[in-house]
């Protein structure tokens, strides 16, 4: 999702809307993804093997990436994006993502069968999966239990009063609420989520911080104790040394997908096809998932993986909180009102 900032690879650099060049070039391609998800020397064997550079422009949030697409429009745009699921599924429904052609994708033969022909792309007509993601509650270790938070309703407890790092996006905020309530973590009910919003409003005085970008940094530098972050967040924080576990909620929680799609505005379609092949190839794969933590979709890349990232169910999640879990999902216009709630939540203190 939102991911942490990093230094790019030499033959790459940060594209704005502003500079992007709207005409084809067949030793070019226009990468726009979490910078995270592009280590240092990870595209380096692809320009080697194919004579194109990538060049690459750092995803903020899948809401900035749809209103920049939706800038650009048709003449110009990006080759391949990372949306998350439930923005596949939006983009899709109003044009915005390129049918793919599975002949053009061999990779997809490599890929786990879970990960595919999800709710939000059925049939995967429009993205192939990268990584699996989902949100729990971290805490350090060496103040707290994990006992502590078995429940989302935890988080509302005053003890935690100014404690709180929360993560800077309205579908966290809302989920984490309407799973304690018992209700619909997708819905688009305007009573519910105005409900919902009275909800959080008994939890602002224990926020302190709303962090997307670098959410595990806080924990790395001990400035946050307790907070959500996305599983592959904890796993940079404990290979940085963080005293840091996670706990996934008896309510269970939200599971996501960030994928690879190609946006129809797209003029290096073809490029656009090789890159996609060789990020989600196995050894692409699994140094990818080494680096950052995140579950990678290749299965051979799985099998590769030690067992004390596998084991690690924090970053890999058990079967049994993947099936008391649910899919985020496109909630279509109702996100309009989840983000007036929350940017009302986020002045509400």
């Amino acid at each position: 999702m939102k991911k942490l900032t990093c230094i790019l690879t030499t033959g790459m650099m940060m594209l704005s809307v502003n500079n992007y060049v709207n005409a084809a070039n067949n030793n070019e391609v226009y990468l726009y993804t979490w910078t995270e998800y592009v280590p240092e020397g990870l595209l380096d064997e692809f320009t080697k093997q194919t004579g194109i550079k990538v060049i690459v422009s750092s995803l903020e949030s899948n809401e900035t990436m749809y209103a920049k697409l939706k800038t650009i429009g048709k003449d110009g745009g990006y080759d391949v994006i990372a949306p998350t699921s439930y923005f596949v599924s939006k983009m899709a429904r109003e044009g915005m993502l390129k049918e793919l052609d599975h002949n053009k994708l061999p990779v997809i033969t490599q890929l786990d069968p879970n990960m595919l022909d999800r709710p939000y792309d059925k049939g995967n007509k429009y993205s192939l999966p990268q990584l699996f993601g989902a949100t729990g509650i971290a805490y350090n270790t060496s103040n707290y239990k994990a006992e502590q938070f078995q429940s989302w309703g935890d988080l509302w407890n005053v003890e935690f009063k100014d404690k709180i790092q929360m993560l800077d996006d309205p579908r966290e905020l809302f989920n984490i609420a309407l799973l304690k309530m018992g209700k619909d973590p997708n819905t688009q009910d305007p009573a519910v989520l105005e409900e919902a919003y009275k909800e959080l409003l008994k939890i602002r005085s224990n926020i302190l911080s709303f962090n997307s970008d670098n959410p595990a940094s806080t924990f790395i530098s001990g400035e946050t104790d307790i907070g959500l972050l996305w599983n592959g967040s904890v796993r940079i924080a404990k290979n940085e040394g963080a005293t840091i576990d996670m706990v996934y909620p008896k309510e269970g929680t939200m599971l996501w997908i960030d994928n690879l799609a190609i946006p129809s505005s797209a003029k290096n379609t073809e490029n656009a096809y090789k890159l996609i092949n060789y990020l989600l190839s196995a050894d692409v794969s699994e140094k990818l998932t080494l680096n950052i933590g995140y579950p990678t979709s290749n299965l051979e890349a799985l099998k590769r993986l030690p067992k004390t990232l596998t084991e690690d169910h924090a970053t890999f999640l058990t079967q049994e909180v993947i099936d008391r879990s649910q899919w985020q999902i496109d909630v279509d216009n109702a996100i309009d009102l989840y983000d007036s709630y929350y940017q009302k939540l986020k002045a509400a203190k």
